[in-house]
């Protein structure tokens, strides 16, 4: 007779984190000593710029130390509100942005603070792994609409359209997109904002974490349509921009009605992020974008040593992504294969875990982020790593028979 288990079905029903288990099992090798390269984290390997440092220096020796207002100090929510305008062309008021413990817990709120149970969300794949996990939190019903490489992983407003029922309240997707660096054009967005004008009790969570790096010119916002934007809940952050991603700084930009409802359901759960990395914040928006475009510059260079280096692997099928840092190449041909050791490659997982142990890199399998397909490779590293990690996989791919 088993033993009944003590956690909760919310608990129990919960999938651990891709990335973070990969990351994990990586750092366990490279403690025995093994030379691993991670290609599983989505991190800027760039240290936080100087200027925010000494904000958060100054901050400490100003005796910021002390509880900060639940939705963030005023401050903050005012130079948010400026970039939103400035960079955007996106009109708020300090009362409709919260600011979270990191972009993570913004999508969280949102997604706690709109849904009930059996409500349906509509998530394009690949998507973010936290995003299905998210809604089985918020006890709904994820709905995927999936993508491939041929689509550049985007979806048309046709496809959207066809998963739309009675139950559908959330629509939640990244530009630029995590995993796959696909960017939605302007003409792209509106060809779905037509769709959502049909639809009014459809919101939009749309995550733009990534926005800074995309490599195609002005990022677009699906907030800059008039039709819909009281349904958009926009999400943005630091880490990836600012390479801020240990500072846990994120934000919401809403109606002011769900604006309070993420501000009540913060106060019961986290209240006030951390008072040292909003001032930090500060600085890093007031500061502008020069560190910010260096970044984007080393990037580009790194998509088009790894585009090339793929495209020199034979079975593996790749695409060129227009933002973020991931290749999500299609590695579907190794399936049914059998390492040197006689396991036969199944899925992505499987692929990951064995180019971890044979290869000595860690990547994360597509099956994680809605598409068994594919693996996600971040080319947030070295140059050198780059080149090491992509000769590594194309000898352990070789070695598959």
């Amino acid at each position: 007779m088993s033993t009944p288990s003590i956690l909760s079905d919310r608990i129990n029903s919960l999938s651990e984190s891709a990335t973070l288990k990969m990351t994990k099992l990586g750092r366990e090798l490279a403690a025995k000593g093994v030379n691993v390269i991670s290609l599983s984290v989505g991190e800027p390997d760039f240290n936080t710029p100087e200027h925010v440092k000494q904000a958060a220096k100054q901050a400490l020796d100003d005796n910021y130390t002390r509880y900060s207002p639940v939705p963030g100090y005023p401050e903050l929510r005012k130079a948010i509100v400026d970039k939103l305008k400035n960079e955007n062309g996106l009109d708020y008021d300090a009362s409709q942005i919260v600011v979270s413990t990191g972009a993570k817990q913004s999508l969280s709120n949102a997604i706690l603070t709109l849904i009930n149970p059996g409500d349906e969300v509509i998530i394009p794949t690949p998507y973010w792994v936290s995003y299905s996990e998210m809604v089985t939190l918020a006890e709904g019903k994820s709905v995927f609409i999936n993508t491939t490489i041929d689509s550049d992983f985007k979806i048309t407003p046709e496809e959207l359209e066809a998963v739309i029922t009675p139950k559908s309240k959330l629509f939640m997707f990244s530009s630029p997109c995590n995993p796959t660096g696909s960017v939605y054009t302007k003409a792209e967005l509106e060809g779905l904002v037509r769709v959502f004008e049909k639809y009014p009790n459809i919101y939009i969570i749309s995550d733009e974490i990534y926005e800074h790096i995309n490599f195609i010119g002005q990022h677009e916002s699906i907030a800059q349509f008039d039709s819909i934007k009281d349904r958009v809940i926009l999400i943005n952050g630091f880490s990836k921009a600012f390479a801020m991603t240990g500072w846990r700084l994120g934000y919401l930009a809403a109606t002011k009605e769900i604006a309070l409802a993420n501000d009540k359901l913060q106060g019961q759960t986290t209240s006030g992020t951390c008072s040292i990395a909003q001032r930090a914040g500060i600085a890093a928006l007031d500061q502008g974008l020069e560190t910010v475009l260096e970044m984007k510059a080393a990037f580009a260079r790194r998509r088009e040593l790894v585009y090339n280096l793929l495209k020199d692997i034979p079975g593996v099928k790749t695409n060129l992504p227009q933002g973020a840092f991931y290749f999500f190449p299609d590695i579907s041909s190794f399936f049914g294969k059998m390492d040197p050791q006689g396991n036969v490659i199944k899925d992505s997982a499987d692929l990951a875990l064995y180019l971890l142990n044979e290869g000595h890199v860690a990547t994360v399998g597509g099956d994680s982020f809605g598409n068994n397909n594919y693996i996600r490779l971040s080319y947030a590293a070295s140059d050198e790593n780059l080149r090491e990690a992509l000769r590594r996989i194309k000898e352990a791919l070789a070695k598959l028979a």
